[in-house]
């Protein structure tokens, strides 16, 4: 094995814990440097990470970062990204790829132009819940895929979030929140989209914080909070979309694709794992599939270690390789699913249907990896 490849890391919010728990003592990378707007707390995640605490741009500039972990909100994502091309670094960036479809069209554009590696959350769909599904459409077990549905609804995230007003403003909402999670899903199981038809609606214009030092404080509401549409895949599969923050809860799947020969429902695309089931032609019973593709008991970073390893950055993961240089979490797919999320949006707007302009190449099905092989080489 050769050296662990370097990593600094941007942004050190709620959802870093979820990271270091699979990248901290893992052999093939290395969290370099740490850098926050938060001074403090940037020195207290290097205490606990053995990092260098710096400022963002002593970060992009170092030698010692070879890879870009940015974890800020969705508003800085196209600046980080871009910082990190201007600096001939590759990006691994939380979701979406950028707050809007011009921002993350650019960032793709700098990346190539760089020659760096993109690489984009979310990659809860290479875990043996998505990739299971995904093995058993590709099987045939479904027979010709024909229509998926896909449900996430919440009464939003100011209940349980003590700093939500990222949620609700450009960048957020449930479509660019959670709506990567089910579209990247889909893309996975059914492939590229072509067009677009949407809905959306705004229930109320503020929100009142209910947990943390903030309780009680209104933030404004600047974007729409429940979305509904239907996407035509190029295969000719038809998935319809709802995403909401105007709802109490739901006994709907997560997921569901049905086609000529069954239907499959799929678990909760914001873990890994979880129980795939079918529905054969001509059955009464749902059928629980063992796990058969995806890394298995994987977290959040995966999909990063996969990048380092598919990329060759340094030969030093031990997550199991694509078949080329393109990582599985990659920057064409995330840009798919931005300009899928963007037209959602737009079609609510203008009443219109869109026909959408990206189609990347879906990436292979993840080979069932135990969890020994990806953590520790």
């Amino acid at each position: 094995m050769g050296q662990p490849h370097s990593v600094g890391v941007v942004g050190l919010g709620v959802i870093l814990d979820a990271y270091l728990a699979t990248l901290a003592d893992h052999p093939g990378v290395r969290i370099a440097a740490v850098a926050d707007l938060d001074p403090d707390r940037a020195r207290a995640v290097a205490e606990r990470t053995g990092a260098r605490a710096v400022a963002v741009a002593e970060l992009m500039a170092s030698d010692e970062v070879g890879t870009v972990l940015d974890l800020t909100t969705p508003g800085a994502h196209a600046e980080v990204a871009l910082a990190a091309a201007a600096h001939g670094k590759n990006h691994y960036g939380e979701k979406p790829l950028a707050a809007t479809l011009a921002d993350a069209r650019e960032v793709v554009g700098a990346t190539t132009a760089a020659g760096t590696v993109l690489g984009c959350a979310p990659d809860t769909v290479l875990g043996t819940g998505i990739q299971t599904a995904r093995a058993a459409v590709e099987a045939g077990r479904i027979g010709r895929p024909t229509a998926a549905v896909a449900t996430w609804l919440s009464p939003g995230h100011e209940a349980w979030h003590p700093q939500p007003d990222f949620y609700y403003a450009r960048g957020g909402g449930p479509v660019l929140d959670m709506g990567p999670y089910y579209l990247t899903s889909l893309v996975h199981l059914l492939g590229p989209v072509v067009a677009v038809s949407g809905a959306a609606s705004r229930l109320r214009d503020t929100r009142t914080i209910a947990t943390g030092p903030r309780a009680g404080a209104v933030i404004d509401v600047e974007v729409p909070t429940h979305v509904a549409g239907t996407l035509v895949h190029a295969n000719g599969a038809i998935s319809t979309v709802t995403v909401s923050f105007d709802a109490v809860g739901t006994h709907a799947r997560p997921i569901e694709v049905h086609g000529e020969e069954g239907s499959l429902a799929i678990p909760d695309p914001n873990r890994f794992d979880g129980d795939v089931e079918l529905l054969a032609r001509g059955t009464r019973d749902w059928v629980t599939l063992e796990p058969s593709a995806g890394f298995v008991d994987a977290s959040r970073g995966i999909g990063l270690l996969e990048m380092v390893e598919a990329a060759g950055l340094e030969a030093a993961s031990s997550a199991s390789s694509a078949s080329s240089d393109t990582p599985r979490a990659s920057g064409g797919v995330a840009l798919h699913v931005m300009e899928i999320m963007t037209a959602l949006l737009d079609s609510a707007e203008t009443g219109r249907r869109i026909d959408l302009t990206t189609a990347p190449l879906v990436p292979p099905v993840v080979p069932l990896t135990p969890a020994e092989r990806w953590r520790r080489g």
